[in-house]
């Protein structure tokens, strides 16, 4: 009788076992089966591999030729013939005024020739003295000039640096923005997927232990029969 009854538990709790196993596994199969299609959408959903330098551009139009702006100051550069000029309009009238006074005087030829040579010469040294100045402020204008034209070209050549090196500096600037930006993208998408491919390794691990439990509990059902049968048959 014992056996009987003993059988008979085994018989039922290998049932309820059995039951419950099943139940266990449908819904470790669903869990499984919601990870895996969680996957797949992770998966179709990772962003695109892309060049985070596709937007970089040519910076060589940045750089001007400034060969027009290049002057001789010294082509223009003309003789001080004013100087000379003037020279010439002194010693005519040096001359006329040595006449004027040897006719007023009646001095000999001697004398009108040495008063003329003593003014002559006296113009010609202003004169050439007034040529040298003109000479030296022509010359003083055109290396100002030239220094002028100079520090421009080296401020444009200055300024055009700054925008090419400016330019590279933003353009790299934007592409290594655009690395940091897709890398901590990959890694969230990748952390994702990594969970849920966990999660759905841990219901399938759930899934496999419960289909073993329902095995156990057929094991047990079989063997709860048995000692019923052999109960039965030694009453």
């Amino acid at each position: 009788m014992s056996m009987l009854v003993s059988g008979g538990l085994s018989v039922i709790g290998g049932a309820v076992g059995f039951f419950g196993a099943g139940k266990r596994k449908r819904a470790a199969a669903r869990e499984k089966a919601r990870r895996e299609a969680e996957i797949k959408q992770l998966v179709a959903s990772r962003q695109e591999v892309s060049n985070p330098y596709a937007s970089t551009t040519d910076l060589s139009g940045l750089a001007k030729d400034l060969s027009g702006m290049m002057t001789n100051p010294f082509a223009s550069m003309g003789v001080a013939t004013n100087a000379a000029k003037m020279e010439i309009e002194e010693a005519d009238l040096a001359l006329a005024s040595t006449l004027d006074t040897l006719k007023a005087t009646g001095a000999g030829a001697g004398g009108a020739t040495a008063l003329a040579q003593a003014a002559l010469k006296s113009k010609q040294g202003v004169a050439a003295s007034i040529e040298k100045q003109e000479v030296a402020n022509e010359q003083a204008r055109a290396q100002g000039e030239m220094r002028m034209n100079e520090q421009k070209i080296s401020e444009q050549q200055r300024l055009q640096g700054i925008q090419i090196s400016e330019g590279q500096r933003t353009q790299q600037a934007d592409a290594q923005g655009n690395i940091f930006e897709y890398n901590a993208n990959e890694a969230r998408s990748v952390a994702d997927i990594n969970r849920a491919a966990g999660l759905a390794d841990r219901a399938a691990a759930q899934q496999a232990q419960a289909g073993a439990d329902q095995t156990g509990a057929i094991t047990g059902m079989l063997g709860g029969l048995a000692s019923a049968y052999t109960g039965f048959k030694t009453q």
